[in-house]
């Protein structure tokens, strides 16, 4: 996975996340919503609406005081600790 920063300020963060599709980006997107200091998250991925990208762009914005990127990690541990969650109880079943 590749990430690249397309654009980032105080509450704003627009980042492309090379390699990934809907499935990895809708699971982000839901854990990025309840993060807390997250007050919007989205992703676009049409390449023909969007001159040819490919790859999905994923924006985050915050609430005044909450770093974007901060954000986007403590989403992303989300993930990581509710797939191992998932993992667990698959290999224990």
């Amino acid at each position: 996975m590749e990430l690249r920063v397309i654009e980032k300020s105080d509450t704003e963060l627009r980042i492309e996340i090379g390699g990934e599709d809907h499935t990895f980006m809708n699971v982000l997107k839901g854990a990025l919503l309840e993060t807390e200091g997250v007050a919007a998250a989205t992703y676009d991925l049409n390449p023909e609406q969007s001159g040819g990208q490919t790859d999905p762009l994923l924006t985050v914005k915050t609430e005044d005081g909450v770093d974007p990127i901060d954000a986007l990690e403590a989403g992303a541990q989300n993930v990581k600790d509710k797939t191992g969650a998932f993992r667990e109880a698959f290999t224990s079943a």
